[in-house]
């Protein structure tokens, strides 16, 4: 099921006019064939330009005010990230794999046990996977809001920065009241999660799924009713559903230039295919339909939540399968054998049948997926993270040309590149 977004209500009067009368190409500023040549600029835009969620360097070609090209220059923060995790055990190569994209840590830690997991052929609890879930749901949530108050930051719309960050801090409470930590929580393990919901979980997390559609309302209401912002959006750098695939690019862009592919409902994991819920597409793929899917996406994750926490089956929340789970905590001072296990696998692991797997999720910004080669031994042959920052980077150069620079600004921004997950 998806759903089409509608255009802005209540806006000032130069935003009612009929879409078919509005035209795309106003905002570009083609090369005219018979134009003599002009003198063009060459600008380095950062390394340290705080419109990244990151360090990223844009080598832009000016024409005046008016973008002509663009080059994407990446790798400052470069960690190393997979060949680190080729390095350890399978065990211990989670809270690395946690770290690429710091805004999306669930959906890192859920790609990659979801790779182990295949390849050991494990079947993870049915209350594990609706764990996994809500707080997928409560991740993507955090990270869409932290996309939402950096952007308007960018677009000049500070008092949005702190109602988000308000709202993102309650998401975080709720990781680190179910997780002990407030980011890079390790909850996911192989074979489920770290543990069951603590005590007083549920009814902190119903009142933040009570408050959240309307706080969502009043975000769109405040840039709805803007007519400076609606400038910087609307009919704003778009780019086509063709093009879009053309280049790999996933997630909220592609969604918002129509396409309602969501890995969600293409290909279920974790259960999603008990949830109901829509997949907001746009119908431009301009920044302004970047902005609403967004925003259309945070309301369907509550609804996924709500449910999740209505339906949560009853169960084991970890695999039962020793050779893989960590034992339960209180055997660890009666059971000399449960201490033995515990000191083998968090020191050497477990061994993983040789093979491969590609195991793919929707995150945040698109498809982040994890690929494995096994040997066979307690460590990973070859590690490889597909991250949707770094595939999404391709489209800032067709999105942008011949637009302002103003507007390669707000673009960059309804990109949402984490550097972080681009680099690794």
């Amino acid at each position: 099921m998806s759903t089409e977004l509608d255009r802005p209500t209540g806006a000032p009067n130069a935003y009612r006019e009929q879409e078919a009368s509005i035209d795309l190409s106003a905002r570009m500023h083609p090369i005219p064939a018979e134009a003599p040549e002009q003198e063009l600029l060459t600008l380095n835009m950062g390394p340290h330009h705080p419109a990244t969620h990151g360090v990223l360097r844009l080598l832009v070609t000016l024409e005046g005010e008016v973008v002509r090209d663009l080059k994407p220059i990446i790798g400052y923060v470069h960690t190393g990230i997979e060949k680190t995790a080729e390095d350890k055990s399978y065990w211990k190569a989670i809270p690395v794999m946690e770290r690429m994209d710091y805004l999306a840590y669930y959906f890192n830690a859920m790609a990659y046990c979801g790779a182990v997991e295949t390849l050991l052929d494990l079947e993870v609890p049915k209350r594990a996977q609706y764990l996994r879930v809500i707080h997928l749901e409560l991740n993507r949530i955090m990270s869409h809001l932290v996309w939402l108050g950096t952007s308007a930051l960018d677009l000049g719309a500070i008092s949005m920065f702190w109602y988000c960050f308000r709202d993102r801090e309650k998401i975080l409470d709720l990781f680190e009241y179910s997780s002990g930590q407030r980011m890079h929580t390790r909850y996911i393990q192989v074979g489920g999660v770290i543990d069951d919901l603590p005590a007083g979980f549920d009814a902190k997390l119903r009142t933040f799924l009570d408050d959240m559609p309307t706080r969502v309302d009043q975000y769109l209401d405040l840039l709805n009713r803007n007519e400076i912002a609606l400038q910087r959006l609307r009919n704003v750098c778009p780019l086509d559903e063709a093009t879009l695939l053309s280049l790999g690019v996933t997630g909220p862009l592609l969604r918002a230039a129509g396409n309602p592919w969501d890995l969600r409902k293409a290909m279920p994991y974790s259960s999603y295919e008990d949830f109901e819920f829509a997949i907001p597409v746009g119908r431009k793929g301009d920044n302004y339909d970047r902005f609403a899917v967004r925003c259309a996406e945070m309301k369907e994750s509550v609804r996924i939540i709500r449910q999740a926490l209505d339906g949560l089956p009853e169960g084991p929340w970890i695999t039962e399968d020793r050779k893989v789970a960590l034992p339960p905590r209180h055997e660890l001072a009666t059971s000399m054998e449960a201490l033995i296990h515990h000191f083998k696998l968090v020191t050497e692991g477990y061994r993983v049948p040789p093979g491969e797997v590609y195991y793919p999720i929707e995150g945040p910004r698109g498809e982040y997926a994890v690929f494995i080669r096994s040997d066979g031994s307690s460590k990973p042959a070859r590690v490889h993270m597909r991250d949707p920052s770094f595939v999404n980077l391709q489209a800032t150069a067709p999105m942008t040309k011949d637009a302002y620079i103003a507007d390669l600004i707000a673009t960059l921004a309804m990109l949402d590149p984490v550097l972080g997950g681009i680099d690794r």
